[in-house]
């Protein structure tokens, strides 16, 4: 039994190597599925499972419906199709071509890439043992394989072998089988933030799968930093590394391809012990990237990492001997990264401690709830949920789009080549007002929701299918709030009234229903105007109006006739007294001036002529010069 366990340990420690898998020997990996529908023939009419494949590009969000086709020759696609003069494209106004072939004799996506060729739009591989879905991935990179991985654009699945022995059956029958591929559900969609994880590697010499990797972060690195910018996503980085058996610590391997007394290694990136760069660079570096992220984060740039990421690639590659920390440091001071908190972060690489931050990551490499172990590199996480196929802008993209709740999507979600466009067929099949150019449709990533719409402040109420009506304050300057109006002789009536228990009501003058009917009501034949003895009535539309015989004048607020001519007589009388009492207030005014200015100017006057013949009582007496010069 130890023996057994040792060993185990070993074929633990060796097969990231070979394999690039994580160290967990009962690993609990999930496999990823999209749903598969039938829809013809009735015999196999139905739902089922089906296991996205690693590579092409799935339709995220999106669904497709086609044909399925077997082959009569090269049934397990191993062979191009043209040496057999076969092709799959489908004809102008037909289904496209989904192919349905056997799994044996070659390489997963070599079938996919020689169906491709031929024309098909989709591929099923059926299983050739009876067994639960698996996931199918990429071959080890060799020259070959890496000619047709990279070029691979359509969608594939794994179905069962029971599954496609019913597919076949049917097919050898005569029966047209028509079927759908959906991926709407493939992504969790819950809230309006998508949170998202890369595993990557900063080896940048482990081949095509290392070359892909890079391009992706290059050409995704602005998307992903809109999205985090506006708050739309919350992005992580994670690394993988593996663990040294305690038995190998001291081993020439463990101490080159570990650090940390064999916490945490790599593989070699050149599988060569004796030359290159070892483990161990590897596994610093993608510590100082997680740390980069961390200090970032800490100040609200988490999308840093995508800048230094793609700096340390283009300005540290292993070809030129570059990869180290000298080079690191350069773009770290470029980018204005705090280098003492990233030392911090990042510890002592030779210390016989756990590092936190990478023994964070060994426990995050473990599946938890609904998604399985990370043992694929890269792997992309949407929303726990494990990203498959080509890691490619607008594939990533369109994953990341299908997992915000609907209506919630941002811009970059909803631009031309992304979204859907339901709306434009039959409106989507939801509510319209084609008078107010007003509709429920909204378009979405995923397709479309039937919402009744909230315009000019107004909101309308209502399933969005076959009835949406405005509802609230402001609701009559929306089409009349759907009521009866009309207009006539520059005259408008509406029903429309802004009341809580009541939306239509036929105005003043109208009855009816107030929606569909308002019918004028003649007031002078119903006796509802115009009733004194002297009064003619005459209806008009929403109205009416009154009038007298002779010289009678028509008083509307008391429905009476008076006399026009003592009406005259009033007024002239009206108007002699008016003027009698302007003239009136004049002379009062008159009077109050004379009083109180004019006169006391004249005192003052007279005072003063006086003061020079007869000085006053107060006032010392004037010498008189004449009686002087008398005597």
């Amino acid at each position: 039994m130890k023996q057994h366990k040792q060993k185990q340990q070993l074929l633990c420690f060796l097969l990231p190597w070979l394999l690039l898998l994580i160290p967990f020997c009962e690993a609990r990996f999930v496999v990823e599925k999209n749903s598969l529908s039938v829809t013809s023939p009735d015999s196999i009419k139905g739902t089922h499972d089906s296991a996205i494949g690693n590579f092409g590009i799935p339709q995220y969000g999106g669904s497709m419906a086609g044909t399925v086709v077997y082959p009569k020759e090269n049934q397990k696609s191993c062979k191009e199709f043209r040496d057999f003069s076969i092709s799959f494209k489908s004809q102008p106004g037909a289904l496209p071509t989904f192919l349905l072939v056997d799994r044996g004799d070659c390489f997963f996506a070599l079938k996919v890439w020689n169906a491709q060729k031929a024309g098909a739009s989709a591929v099923l591989v059926a299983d050739n043992v009876d067994e639960p879905l698996i996931t199918m991935d990429t071959p080890e990179e060799d020259v070959s394989s890496a000619k047709y991985i990279e070029n691979i654009t359509i969608p594939s699945a794994l179905v069962t072998k029971g599954f496609g022995e019913k597919l076949k059956k049917a097919i050898s029958g005569g029966d047209m089988v028509n079927l759908n591929l959906d991926w709407r559900e493939a992504v969790p969609h819950p809230d309006d933030r998508v949170e998202y994880e890369l595993w990557t590697n900063s080896n940048d010499e482990c081949g095509v799968k290392c070359d892909m990797l890079m391009e992706f972060v290059k050409d995704f690195k602005g998307a992903a930093q809109i999205l985090e910018k506006g708050g739309y996503t919350q992005f992580r980085p994670h690394y993988i590394t593996w663990y040294c058996p305690h038995a190998f610590t001291l081993s020439r391997q463990c101490k080159s391809q570990c650090i940390n007394k064999g916490r945490y290694c790599a593989p070699d990136p050149e599988q060569d012990f004796s030359s290159g760069y070892d483990g161990k660079d590897v596994v610093v570096e993608n510590l100082r990237q997680l740390c980069v992220y961390k200090v970032a984060n800490e100040t609200g740039k988490p999308w840093v990492w995508w800048d230094y990421v793609i700096d340390f690639q283009i300005r540290c590659p292993m070809k030129e001997k570059k990869y180290n920390k000298e080079c690191a440091d350069s773009v770290i001071k470029s980018l204005g990264i705090d280098s003492r908190k990233l030392d911090k972060c990042m510890g002592n690489p030779d210390a016989d401690i756990d590092n936190p931050v990478l023994k964070e990551e060994q426990d995050a490499q473990v599946g938890k709830g609904s998604r399985g172990d990370v043992t694929i590199l890269p792997t992309l996480v949407v929303n726990n949920r494990q990203y498959r196929g080509k890691l490619e802008k607008s594939a990533v993209l369109k994953a990341l789009c299908s997992g915000f709740e609907e209506t919630t999507e941002p811009a970059i979600c909803l631009s031309t080549e992304m979204e859907s466009n339901e709306c434009l067929d039959n409106n989507g099949g939801c509510w319209q007002d084609k008078s107010a150019n007003i509709t429920a449709c909204k378009d979405t990533f995923r397709g479309r929701v039937c919402e009744c719409p909230r315009v000019d402040g107004v909101q309308f109420r209502g399933d969005g299918y076959s009835h949406c009506e405005p509802s609230g304050p402001g609701r009559c300057t929306i089409n009349n709030g759907g009521c009866w109006h009309e207009e006539r002789d520059g005259h408008a009536f509406s029903a429309c009234v802004d009341k809580d228990s009541v939306k239509c009501e036929c105005p003043p003058g109208f009855k009816g229903d107030g929606i569909k009917k308002c019918e004028d009501i003649n007031e002078c034949k119903e006796k509802k105007a115009c009733q004194c003895p002297e009064c003619n009535c005459k209806n008009t539309w929403g109205s009416y109006e009154c009038s007298c015989s002779g010289d009678l004048l028509y008083i509307r607020d008391h429905d009476t006739c008076i006399s026009k001519t003592g009406s005259q007589v009033r007024s002239a009388w009206a108007a002699v007294w008016l003027i009698m009492l302007s003239l009136g207030l004049a002379a009062g005014g008159a009077y109050l001036v004379y009083k109180y200015r004019l006169r006391q100017y004249m005192d003052s006057e007279i005072r003063a002529i006086m003061a020079q013949y007869m000085p006053l009582d107060s006032q010392p007496e004037v010498p008189n010069h004449l009686s002087d010069e008398r005597a």
